[in-house]
């Protein structure tokens, strides 16, 4: 029987996740005592209508979340496979959401900020055996579920593996949820260069200026042959995600046009490719 776990932090989307889980033929329980998923599942193993579950498991359970490391091990006794889905987003976006529907955080009812910051601490172990992560900072609700779809697909796991590249600013901080961090500002700066200072890497004439000079075309190219080259081995250790950080000063010039640069390559090469600007 096929198990999805799906957790991550409150506000990154996990609803929206289960009704796209749910669209795609998954039996869907939310809010699931852990304590509770492997009895569900004998219970289902009987009945011939249900190949394929997904549980959300998260904090709002309290004191029963604690119940999760000790389910997922019985789960590996009993010789039964899962994977783990989790949900994130930045804490700037997080907080946005909460503020615009106007709901308290499970964990502080008088701080947003606080609760996050207990939430992410709680979630560490569980993340850290995470099949997939998801991002969710840049995501509308159709970028969610081609993600999910993607991941979940049937076909060969190499092609639901997916590469998210991120631009970033060193002066902003280095992302948290970065599996390679990469340093673009060996790079010239078109912020020097008056007519180009106010524009981005998303525009025509920064990429150009970047990708003009071999060092970044060399750059690039070994970028995208060294990450060829370790996701089958991902995937061999059950990793179905790989986070490409590439930082520049500000992460507006350098960094946005070496990210979409390496979108492209990727998606040409027909890897399912997600590309985050975070601090534009």
């Amino acid at each position: 029987m096929e198990v999805i776990i799906v957790t991550g932090l409150s506000g990154a989307g996990k609803s929206q996740a289960m009704n796209c889980i749910e669209d795609l033929g998954y039996y869907c329980v939310d809010n699931m005592p852990p304590k509770l998923i492997n009895e569900f599942i004998t219970l289902a193993e009987n009945n011939s209508e249900i190949d394929k579950a997904a549980f959300v498991v998260d904090i709002r359970q309290g004191s029963f979340f604690k119940d999760l490391n000790n389910c997922l091990e019985e789960l590996k006794a009993n010789g039964r496979e899962y994977r783990i889905m989790f949900l994130e987003a930045s804490d700037r976006v997080l907080i946005r959401r909460y503020k615009e529907t106007r709901r308290s955080h499970p964990l502080s009812k008088d701080s947003i900020t606080a609760g996050i910051k207990e939430e992410r601490e709680r979630l560490e172990t569980v993340r850290d055996q995470a099949s997939y992560i998801i991002d969710t900072s840049a995501y509308k609700t159709a970028d969610l579920n081609e993600e999910i779809k993607q991941l979940l697909s049937s076909g060969e796991r190499e092609d639901s593996f997916t590469i998210t590249v991120m631009s970033f600013g060193f002066k902003h901080g280095i992302p948290v949820d970065a599996d390679w961090v990469l340093d673009a500002r060996f790079i010239p700066n078109p912020y020097y260069i008056p007519s180009l200072k106010k524009l981005t890497g998303n525009n025509k004439k920064i990429r150009e200026f970047v990708m003009r000079h071999q060092i970044a075309r060399d750059f690039t190219g070994r970028v995208v042959g060294l990450a060829l080259d370790l996701i089958p081995g991902y995937i061999q250790e059950g990793k179905y995600n790989l986070v490409l950080a590439i930082g520049c000063t500000g992460g507006h010039h350098r960094s946005v046009a070496i990210a979409n640069e390496l979108y492209e390559r990727f998606t040409e090469l027909g890897k399912h490719t997600v590309v985050i600007h975070r601090d534009l």
